[in-house]
């Protein structure tokens, strides 16, 4: 008998109609929409902090206060260029994954909105002013990363043997937040995410442009809320009692993020 083949891409379909999206608003920006549609795409869809803390600022906007509010989410649809929507489209399926197989659908999607926003929340404070657009899915992804350390770690998880099929990984009580700075793990990942975050703030990173910004504080910004939010939207709980378990160890204008 013939052993079953294992599907190369392994994604839940969300994630991959996530990436879908991603890709779709990328070609129609590039080929469908000369210069001056382009700007009111990005006028109406992106996060321009300057909307909402500029007096007077949002009469001067397409859509008004509605456009504004949807924006707050839908800037994650859109990218910069090709190499911002292929980097945030790797990470989207490695911890979004992880996180939709968990929360399923409506909950992943609501989770991920709710980390969108907190992201350029935490962007906002630090740019209230500025006009330059705010775009890209790597706030929310943040807040996936920050879900996926709550339970990829522990016994039996997803992440023991690498058994990326094998669904009942995926449904493991969550790492107490209360214990969750004493897993090592958990502190390793927390401190190699802050880590890198820091060196971009400094440095700017590897891939940037002139001309483009990397919004930092919206990645940390995102992080945070994933911690904070996952009891809110986790259908399965947190392990109580006992030591905390965990798994074996495994083997040119626009802010972009």
């Amino acid at each position: 008998m013939d052993a079953p083949r294992e599907p190369i891409f392994n994604l839940p379909r969300t994630v991959s109609l996530l990436i879908a999206a991603f890709v779709l608003v990328h070609v129609v920006r590039l080929y469908a929409f000369d210069v001056d549609q382009d700007v009111e795409f990005l006028a109406i869809f992106s996060f321009i902090p300057a909307r909402f803390g500029l007096a007077g600022a949002l009469e001067h906007y397409p859509g008004g206060l509605p456009a504004a509010l949807v924006s707050t989410v839908s800037y994650a649809l859109i990218h910069a260029d090709w190499t911002h929507l292929i980097v945030n489209s790797i990470w989207l399926a490695a911890f979004g994954s992880a996180v939709e197989r968990r929360f399923r659908t409506g909950r992943f999607l609501a989770f991920s909105a709710a980390c969108a926003i907190a992201a350029v929340g935490a962007h906002f404070l630090f740019y209230a002013e500025t006009l330059v657009p705010v775009v890209g899915a790597s706030g929310v992804i943040s807040g996936h990363m920050a879900a996926a350390m709550r339970f990829v770690f522990q016994a039996g998880g997803p992440l023991r043997g690498l058994r990326r099929s094998d669904e009942a990984g995926f449904q493991r009580p969550a790492l107490p937040f209360s214990r969750m700075f004493a897993d090592r793990r958990a502190v390793a990942f927390m401190l190699v995410f802050f880590a890198i975050n820091l060196i971009v703030a400094a440095t700017g990173g590897p891939l940037v442009e002139e001309g483009v910004q990397v919004a930092w504080q919206a990645h940390i910004g995102g992080f945070i809320a994933g911690i904070v939010l996952f009891p809110l939207f986790d259908p399965i709980g947190t392990r109580t009692g006992g030591p905390p378990q965990t798994s074996e160890p495994p083997p040119e204008f626009d802010s972009r993020f």
